[in-house]
């Protein structure tokens, strides 16, 4: 007797290896270049005065350990959980997934706040309130949620030519700026000491954070292992000189000190660099970066939201695909989160500032534990840089405590989630 032949069935739905090194590359820079390269150069100055300029090349670098680290992690195990993928190997699957939902929440409702860092920009320009704000920020949203509907390979076209555009702008406007810069300008290079160039690098901490958005990405790489560790060190370098080069440019002219003229540093130096007035040359460049930050977070949480789905901890159907490979509920959710984001900004009257501190305390948390699974999970070398990762998120952690809550509320939610989800498979 012959053995029956198994039926053949149809062929799951899989991410789609897209991702090549440039769009990479460009992910990369959206997700780490945010909107505060617009206020945190002259915030920094305030501090430290010309030594910000050390304060913005000691974070810059001491970011390397932890980009690495992610980077050396998402090599091992290219999976669209990234960070929760991780710490689930490192410490479990319930820790995997408390961790998956902290990130998911923090990405989730950024993307009510990286479009409103835009809006207020742009409504700034037109001396609109926030009303105005808001219809901005929905429209960035709405755009980078279309551009990711439309499949990784047009997602990840348009964070190309955004992340060009911004970079473009920033060093032309740095450079241009190069026959202004006074010498007198850089005496008394510390006038805080060493106090304020530590108040200025924990300010600009976050500055460089987003390296673990990537890694949700990175099942759709077309070659991870060549890619990954190469885009990261090249999105350093970009990221470095980009910042250097417009905090040279703000404390070489002198434009800081008091509180308004710190809030629009950037704007001035852009706007005389660029021929446009400080409202316009930061409108432009705020709806750049907010639109490329918000197009390269949509496209990583939804993946991250599609892996959680997957595996139980968020409903069945986040953690499904559409046949051409596309966590299409997942960006719905993601988007619809942000949007809710915005509908309370406006039935509450709430800004950036009020809502900031959620996420912060979320990603912190993130970091924290994705370091530890790195020094789990990793050796030699390797494991070196992610110890001194968990250091460096250790000493921004008490900066976070009063925030404490918000992390333990939202694993909470989640063990909760996962708890009844289990309870009620039991029963059935």
């Amino acid at each position: 007797m012959h053995a029956e032949k198994p039926a053949t069935t149809a062929r799951k739905p899989a991410l789609v290896k897209s991702i090549g090194l440039g769009q990479a590359i460009a992910l990369y820079v959206g997700a780490v270049l945010g909107a505060g390269v617009l206020v945190l150069p002259g915030q920094a100055a305030a501090l430290a005065g010309p030594a910000s300029l050390i304060s913005w090349a000691l974070v810059g670098l001491l970011g390397l350990p932890v980009s690495l680290t992610f980077a050396a992690l998402a090599v091992a195990d290219p999976d669209a959980g990234g960070v929760a993928s991780f710490t689930g190997r490192a410490f479990g699957p319930w820790v995997g997934g408390v961790t998956g939902w902290l990130y998911f929440a923090a990405g989730s409702i950024g993307q009510a706040i990286v479009p409103l860092t835009g809006g207020y920009y742009v409504a700034a320009l037109f001396g609109a309130g926030q009303p105005f704000a808001i219809a901005v920020a929905a429209a960035i949203l709405a755009i980078a949620v279309a551009a990711n509907l439309a499949g990784m390979r047009l997602s990840g076209r348009v964070q190309l030519v955004l992340a060009i555009g911004v970079g473009v702008i920033l060093l032309c406007a740095a450079l241009a700026t190069l026959p202004r810069l006074r010498a007198q300008s850089f005496t008394p290079f510390a006038p805080h000491g060493i106090a304020g160039i530590g108040a200025a690098a924990v300010v600009l901490f976050f500055a460089f954070a987003g390296w673990e958005a990537v890694t949700h990405l990175t099942a759709e790489f077309r070659d991870v292992r060549r890619d990954l560790r190469k885009a990261t060190l090249i999105t350093v370098a970009i990221v470095l000189v980009l910042y250097l080069g417009v905090a040279l440019a703000v404390v070489g002219t002198g434009t800081y000190g008091a509180p308004g003229l710190n809030r629009i540093a950037v704007g001035r130096v852009l706007g005389d660099g660029l021929g446009f007035n400080a409202e316009t040359a930061a409108a432009l460049v705020a709806l750049v970066i907010c639109l490329g930050t918000t197009n390269a977070f949509v496209a990583s949480v939804s993946r991250l939201g599609y892996a959680l789905g997957r595996n139980g901890w968020l409903p069945d159907r986040i953690g499904r695909l559409t046949t051409g490979g596309l966590p299409a509920a997942g960006v719905l959710t993601v988007g619809g989160i942000g949007a809710a984001g915005l509908l309370l900004a406006w039935i509450f009257g709430l800004g950036t500032e009020d809502l900031v501190a959620v996420p912060s305390s979320l990603v912190l948390a993130t970091y924290l534990l994705g370091m530890a699974a790195g020094i789990r999970l990793l050796r030699g070398k390797q494991r070196v840089l992610a110890c001194l990762g968990l250091g460096l998120c250790a000493l921004v952690a008490p900066f976070a405590s009063s925030f404490v809550l918000v992390p333990v509320l939202v694993a909470a939610l989640g063990i909760g989630y996962r708890s009844v989800r289990r309870a009620r498979s039991r029963l059935a």
